[in-house]
C-alpha cells in the first residue's frame, strides 16, 4: 500500500509543469529581447548591419533558452536514476 502511495505521488509531481527557471533560460530570454530591440532601432535608423546583429543575438538568446531546459532534463532523469 505504502509503495502505490509513493508512485502515484511520483506521477503527480511528472505531471506538473516545472516552475523554476534556470541561469540559462533567463540569459536566453534577455537575449531575445536585447536581439530584438537592437532589429527595431535597426529599422529606424537603416542600419543592416546592426540588423544582422540583432539576429545574431536573438539566435544566441534561444539557443540558452533551449539548452537551459534540455540541462534540467537531463540533470532530473540523472539524479532520479542514481537514488
Amino acid at each position: 500500500m505504502f509503495r502505490r502511495l509513493e508512485i502515484l505521488s511520483t506521477e503527480q509531481q511528472e505531471s506538473k509543469p516545472n516552475k523554476f527557471v534556470n541561469k540559462l533560460e533567463i540569459k536566453g530570454d534577455c537575449n531575445i529581447i536585447k536581439g530584438k530591440l537592437k532589429q527595431k532601432q535597426a529599422k529606424l535608423t537603416k542600419d543592416n548591419l546592426q540588423y544582422v546583429e540583432g539576429k545574431s543575438e536573438e539566435l544566441l538568446g534561444r539557443v540558452q533558452k533551449e539548452t537551459g531546459g534540455i540541462r534540467a532534463a537531463i540533470k532530473k532523469s540523472a539524479s532520479g536514476r542514481c537514488e
